[in-house]
């Protein structure tokens, strides 16, 4: 069983009286709002799991995580709270030259509702603010426009189209329901292989009505209507307080020693990378 009042609170949300399509948009935007999309604990080396319940926990204690444990979290929120909901094999393409299809990258969720289908997604950083109707057609929230089509890699699944100022291209997912545990495997392998972006790129990312925020490294920037700006974060405090500030990360378990270390990796890095350009 999951916490579902701690997780509503930390939601800043009131348990809604009935599975409504308005409570599935406001259950939406305040996780995406308050809980952030990041790997810290990769790069804390700090392995994690993705059973509902761990990630329900530490979303409760101020922390996020990527697409299954906060997709994986919120579906089991919203089962609790009585909406008919549906985990699905999915695969994100970074470039258009990706190949399309539910690589099983990633974790997407559709919900029925009043008969009609609608795709779930807060782990997708720079993705959705609110639910979208699975229905073939362009939305636009914020900065972003997103397209909804029948995927053709997936037959009988969709694809989710990103805006061209987004992170990735697209997203495919296949029809068939799945349960959590079938992501462990690569869970494991992109928290830990050397060639996931994962372990290599420390990030965080917060999605708001007009925009999106997105540490990469010690690169902030905030992408909305007006454009794109960007600072390099040059200081630990400067940076942690980045973290607590924008991305409402809740670090206070983490100890003097291990700061340090984890800002020296990450500036290293950052330099490496710098250099490299």
């Amino acid at each position: 069983m999951i916490d579902v009042d701690g997780y509503l609170a930390a939601l800043g949300v009131a348990r809604p009286t009935a599975p409504t399509a308005e409570a599935l948009r406001t259950l939406h935007r305040a996780q995406v709002e308050r809980v952030a999309y990041e790997n810290l604990d990769i790069h804390l080396g700090r392995p994690t799991g993705i059973g509902a319940e761990e990630s329900v926990t530490r979303i409760a204690r101020g922390r996020g995580g990527y697409c299954f444990h906060l997709n994986g979290a919120f579906g089991a929120l919203l089962t609790a709270l009585g909406y008919d909901v549906t985990l699905h094999r999915a695969g994100v393409q970074s470039t258009p030259e990706d190949p399309a299809g539910a690589s099983g990258d990633h974790l997407a969720l559709t919900v029925r509702l009043d008969g009609e289908r609608w795709l779930v997604d807060t782990g997708l950083g720079d993705g959705l603010h609110e639910p979208l109707p699975l229905r073939e057609g362009s939305h636009t929230q914020g900065p972003f426009t997103y397209t909804l089509a029948p995927s053709t890699a997936e037959p009988g699944g969709w694809r989710l189209g990103h805006d061209p100022r987004g992170s990735f291209t697209a997203m495919d997912f296949a029809p068939a329901p799945v349960d959590l545990p079938s992501f462990a495997a690569e869970h494991t392998r992109l928290s830990t292989s050397p060639d996931s972006s994962f372990v290599r790129v420390l990030t965080a990312q917060r999605r708001d009505a007009k925009g999106v925020d997105v540490l990469r490294g010690c690169v902030l920037r905030r992408l909305d209507a007006a454009g794109t700006t960007e600072r390099t974060i040059d200081t630990p405090d400067d940076w942690y307080a980045v973290l607590a500030g924008t991305f409402h990360l809740d670090l206070t378990d983490v100890d003097a020693p291990a700061r340090t270390d984890l800002w020296h990796r990450v500036r290293t890095a950052h330099e490496e990378w710098a250099a490299a350009r």
